[in-house]
């Protein structure tokens, strides 16, 4: 297969300019899934009180097997509408 790799050769020494890195999308992560470790890392908070938002304050995630994962779009919502609060309801 010397065509491909002729290919990959040319793509890898490609230069690109400005106005094509430009008009790369920044990174979409609200697009994509991503870990437990991640959206501790993403909301500065540890991994117990995820997992406790998740259990009792109905953050948005999945499991998918063992695995937790989590779109960003939807985390950012949660908490804009006040999932993360630290305000308490009182019971009567």
């Amino acid at each position: 297969m010397p065509c491909l790799a002729y290919h990959y050769h040319m793509i890898n020494h490609m230069t690109l300019k400005e106005s094509e890195v430009l008009a790369v999308p920044e990174n979409n992560i609200q697009y994509r899934w991503i870990s437990l470790q991640e959206v501790c890392d993403y909301l500065g908070v540890k991994r117990h009180t995820v997992m406790r938002w998740i259990d009792q304050r109905g953050m948005p995630a999945s499991k998918i097997g063992k695995l937790w994962r989590f779109k960003t779009a939807d985390i950012d919502e949660w908490v804009k509408k006040g999932g993360a609060s630290d305000e308490r309801e009182v019971i009567k």
